[in-house]
């Protein structure tokens, strides 16, 4: 690794840890620095507690729960994002191209609305095998369609339109106005309630989907020079693409189950990385994971302070952010062709 990407992962690493550490404690509540570590430090057993239990509820069981779920998440989309417009050769591929949100989207609709499950399946497990679906329904259409990138993301927009078509027709049907605005609350992305169990099994699975796509960092620049050049280098290229596609949609079906739909963060922090890194996987993937994980704590602490009391859902102020940088994309597109 050369001295710069080291520069970039510790300057990463440093920023994400400051950006959490300050992001618990702003907030209603009066919470220091100070007190963010004397509670980490004795919830892992390295010392006492010096805080009053009210105090250090809000810090482990509120705020860093949410906050390190708001890095994972950003962190997963980041990089689901950047894997994914090399794999699809499309600068304007992100996590939700496979349909896998509104896949999710639907799962979710049918526990809380229809009671699917019959109470046995939660908000987050129907979201989660709703995103799996999904993701099945576009691989079948793909593989019907003929070989090619464009046959991916069409049969994507195709689930996407569907299950965003089910999910409408199920809220305006079924639902109440209550359950209604917490359904689409949900479906606009956020991180309320999060809990220790979400943080870990989306840091579980996104740790298990980084070490694979970094072990085929190699592979995935092959990939920039097209399917014929990738074949030419020894890459079996069906088999490659669908194994890392099926990784960055487990690992996005995670998220969204845990977090709702929070978009744009796979389509614009890895075209900023990616200036700073160059385009060699192995350098751009761990750089686009932290910063997606940076991006996002600071979007969350935004969504949940701008109009307290009012929260705002974590997915409306990623696209407010993002629509311009998806604008400033299709330009840097349209000046190269």
């Amino acid at each position: 690794m050369s001295f710069r990407s080291l520069l970039l992962t510790g300057g990463g690493l440093v920023t994400l840890f400051a950006s959490i550490a300050v992001a618990v404690t702003i907030g209603p509540a009066d919470i220091s620095t100070g007190d963010v570590w004397a509670s980490v430090v004795a919830h892992l057993g390295l010392g006492e507690s010096t805080l009053a239990p009210l105090r250090d509820g809000i810090v482990w069981n509120l705020r860093m729960p949410r906050t390190l779920l708001a890095a994972v998440c950003g962190a997963g989309l980041a990089v689901c994002g950047a894997v994914m417009q090399s794999l699809l050769r499309n600068p304007l591929a992100d996590p939700f191209v496979l349909g896998v949100s509104s896949g999710a989207s639907t799962g979710a609709v049918a526990v809380v609305v229809l009671g699917v499950g019959g109470g046995a399946v939660s908000l987050s497990a129907g979201a989660f095998l709703g995103a799996l679906f999904s993701f099945a329904l576009v691989l079948l259409l793909s593989h019907t369609l003929g070989p090619g990138t464009d046959r991916v993301v069409l049969s994507g927009v195709a689930a996407m339109q569907l299950f965003s078509a089910l999910t409408s027709f199920v809220v305006l049907t079924s639902a109440d106005a209550e359950t209604t605005r917490g359904v689409l609350f949900w479906l606009l992305g956020s991180l309320t309630g999060a809990d220790w169990g979400q943080v870990l099994l989306c840091a579980v699975v996104l740790a298990t989907v980084l070490v694979v796509c970094l072990g085929r960092a190699r592979t995935l620049d092959a990939f920039a020079f097209g399917d014929e050049a990738a074949a030419g280098l020894g890459v079996r290229v069906a088999r490659t693409r669908l194994v890392l596609l099926c990784a960055t949609a487990l690992l996005t079906a995670a998220l969204v189950s845990s977090a709702g739909a929070i978009g744009f963060v796979g389509l614009v922090l890895p075209h900023a990385t990616r200036a700073l890194t160059g385009s060699g996987h192995a350098r751009l993937l761990p750089v686009t994971a932290l910063a997606g994980a940076v991006f996002l704590v600071w979007v969350d602490t935004l969504a949940r302070t701008v109009l307290d009391p009012q929260e705002v859902p974590v997915g409306v102020v990623t696209s407010l952010i993002g629509v311009p940088a998806f604008v400033l994309v299709l330009y840097r597109g349209r000046g190269r062709a």
